[in-house]
Order: structure tokens, then sequence, then C-alpha cells
């Protein structure tokens, strides 16, 4: 039963800390290095929680990061938990469900993505303002989860508005090129076809990834503050003479490394002023 697993791996986490973090952090591909910026460290393995789901994807070492920045207290994700692994988005968002329950009011949700704008190159920022949840599911689908949301939550803001206009003005100031798009969420493991990335163009979307829509959906059901930032780490299918390969894609992030950290840490700011 869900709630059982949540409140399983919530109560074996409680054991190690007592941390009220209000700011949760999912970290994916290229990102995990951002732990290294929290004092006072508690890391919690994914694999230590009773019944929980592993990630099992390189780069994503699956943890709960307690810790501190610039004075608050922040629980971070260190690698993400992808629907492609064979888990139902019930699952992927556990975690979601859990930084909850720790007290968490704004989510940051950074990823890298796929550009299917065309006006973008590959290494491009790009926030979220809206998605498509083209996966197939949906993580808010079975019994209804009381103690988090109502059964048929509003989603016209998703990532919270407010937070995105002081953000893009932010960044502005700090000479980062903030693009401003739609996320487009594909099941994979596969990278789309170029026919799909026509499609996704048409009914419009910026940028095509993994990930991310089930978490903004579960933390916006459970009333939390959403913001979503996307890395363009490479033009999606058919836009270039081509072909996707993921080592070319962490490559890319590693590459803006730097100016997407900026950019989360500005968020990170915003929330906290």
């Amino acid at each position: 039963m869900l709630e059982k697993r949540i409140n399983d791996a919530y109560n074996y986490i409680r054991t190690k800390t007592n941390a009220n973090p209000k700011i949760g952090l999912i970290l994916g591909s290229g990102l995990g290095v951002f732990v290294k910026n929290l004092q006072n460290q508690t890391s919690i393995s994914f694999k230590d929680l009773p019944d929980f789901p592993v990630s099992t994807i390189e780069g994503h070492e699956g943890a709960f990061v307690f810790g501190e920045y610039e004075g608050n207290q922040i629980v971070a994700l260190n690698g993400r938990i992808h629907y492609y692994e064979g888990y139902t988005q019930q699952e992927t968002t556990m975690p979601v469900r859990i930084m909850k329950k720790l007290g968490v009011e704004t989510l940051i949700l950074p990823n890298a993505a796929g550009g299917v704008n065309l006006d973008f190159t590959a290494g491009a920022l790009m926030l979220i303002k809206d998605h498509i949840n083209y996966s197939g599911a949906n993580p808010l689908i079975g019994k209804n989860l009381d103690e988090f949301g109502v059964r048929f939550p509003d989603a016209s803001d998703v990532y919270t508005k407010e937070l995105r206009e002081k953000i893009k003005e932010a960044a502005a100031k700090n000479g980062i090129k903030l693009f401003e798009g739609i996320y487009t969420m594909y099941s994979g493991p596969n990278y789309e076809t170029p026919a799909e990335i026509r499609f996704f163009r048409y009914i419009g979307a910026d940028a095509v990834g993994m990930s991310t829509v089930p978490e903004a959906l579960v933390a916006a059901h459970s009333g939390i503050k959403v913001i979503g930032m996307s890395c363009i780490t490479n033009m999606a299918a058919g836009v270039l003479d081509q072909k996707l390969e993921h080592n070319e894609v962490m490559k890319t992030a590693e590459r803006v490394r730097g100016d997407f950290t900026k950019l989360l840490k500005i968020a990170i700011e915003i929330v906290n002023s």
C-alpha cells in the first residue's frame, strides 16, 4: 500500500534526522554535485529505506541529502527515480510525498532536456512555465491520498508564476540568458522519434524529457510551490543530422553546469527572500 510505504520511509528518515527543511531539490543528470554546497550533511540512501524504489541510472546516486545552504535547511534528492526504470509514477514520486511530510514548502526541479524549439541550441537554459504530460500515465491515478490534497486538483499554476517572474528578473540582472517555455514528458527510455518531435513542436512544446512532470504534479497536489528549469543538453531527434547519445547529454550538462548551478542558487535565494 502506497501510504504505508511512504510512512515507513518517512519514519525511518526521522530516526536519522530531525531536520525541518522548507526547500526541496531533485537533482538529476549532471547536477548531483550541487550537494557539495550543503553544510552539516546527513545522507540517507534509498537502499536503506524500507520497500523504497532505488535509482538504477548512472550518475543518479539515489539518496536524501539534508544540509544547510546559507543558513537555510534544505533536503536534496541526489539522483531521481524515473518512470522508465520500471516503477509506477506513484512510486517515482514517493520522495515528493516524503518531502511534504518533512515540511517542504517549495520544490525546485532542474532537469536535462532535449530542445524542441528551433530557437534553442545545446546549452540553453529554460524556465518551465507549463507542461504537457505525454508519458501515458499520471501519478495521481488510484486512491487519493487525502492527507496531501484533493481528489481533483487544479493544474493551472503548477509552476508557480510569482516565483518564475522573480527568477527571470534575477537571471537578467546576473547576465544569465534564460528562456521560458513548455516542457513535455515522454516516457522513455528511448529518445523520441523525429515524427514525435515534430508533433510536440506542433502542439506547443519547447523542450522534452523523461522526468519532472510526475514530481511537479504531486508537489502541486500537496500544496507545494514548484520551480522547474531545464538545461537543453541536446537538440531533439530530427532537428540536427546526428544521432542522440547519453554521453553527449552528460558532456553538455557538464559544460553549462556553472550557469545552471548559478540559476539554481538564484532560485534558492528567491525562495528564501
